[in-house]
């Protein structure tokens, strides 16, 4: 059977319908913080404004209520482009395998990979609250006083920890009672329970590779409400292919264009732990 233009152009949308797949699914901090999709605005910015609580009081029949004075601040997020390349030769399009599903994976996993890692780099912000400490390991303790913590502050939505894996162990290796598992069983889709390990004080805990160690063997994981932080989409997961003659293959590239930011510090609580390899 011969390779026409017509089957590879078959193969690229596989491809692409993989490589999104992939991006979306992979993401373990998308559903677990705020999103804004400003597809259709104009520019690179977006303004997110900021309301203080306003406090309700007794009231006098007859007497109209004292007016309280609003005044908004606003947090400003700006997008830019990230993105990767790969070449898919004429060989790999025509020989045996599954390009498609395999260089929609690398892509998709990518641009995942990015999206959390820039994310998960937002918890070194959380500057107002902190438990933890450097060289030490991290506790059920720890997870409690969080929790409580953001419950003080009034932090609404469901609350999420993410920790390195090695700090996971710690927090599972610590426990007397078996988690439990049934807090995520009506959520759909796979980006909200990769890399789930369970429930603390109503905190869902999770563990992820992309929470980078520093040279001093510490990882800084986080206690967060959804307002925590915030993603601003400009253009989610784009895929496009062009032939590269002198190559003799496609070039595939893929992009993605958003921002990400701290939206109220007192929503989230900052856990610095020791995260070595477990003796």
């Amino acid at each position: 059977m011969s390779t026409t233009s017509t089957t590879l152009g078959d193969l690229f949308v596989n491809i692409v319908a993989q490589a999104r797949f992939t991006a979306e699914e992979e993401s373990l901090m998308l559903g677990l913080v705020t999103q804004y999709d400003i597809a259709g605005q104009a520019g690179k910015t977006i303004q997110i404004p900021k309301y203080p609580p306003v406090t309700a009081a007794d009231l006098t029949e007859g007497t109209a209520p004292s007016e309280s004075a609003v005044s908004t601040s606003s947090v400003e997020v700006t997008v830019a482009e990230v993105g990767n390349t790969v070449l898919l030769t004429d060989l790999a399009a025509m020989g045996a395998g599954n390009p498609a599903q395999e260089l929609g994976t690398v892509l998709g996993n990518a641009i995942a990979t990015k999206i959390d890692s820039d994310l998960i780099g937002l918890f070194t912000g959380f500057a107002t609250q902190k438990a933890g400490g450097a060289g030490v390991e991290i506790s059920v303790a720890d997870i409690f006083q969080a929790a409580a913590t953001l419950r003080a502050n009034k932090a609404p939505g469901q609350y999420a920890c993410v920790l390195h894996p090695y700090q996971a162990y710690q927090i599972k290796a610590g426990l007397t009672n078996t988690f439990a598992h049934g807090a995520l069983s009506d959520v759909g889709n796979r980006a909200m329970t990769t890399g789930y390990v369970g429930t603390i004080a109503g905190v869902n805990i999770y563990e992820s590779a992309n929470v980078a160690v520093d040279g001093q063997g510490d990882s800084i994981g986080a206690v967060f409400a959804p307002e925590a932080l915030a993603i601003a989409m400009k253009r989610d997961f784009n895929l496009e292919t062009q032939r590269n003659a002198t190559r003799r293959g496609t070039d595939m590239v893929a992009t993605a264009i958003y921002g990400v930011a701290e939206l109220e510090d007192t929503y989230g609580v900052k856990l610095t732990a020791d995260a070595t390899i477990p003796a």
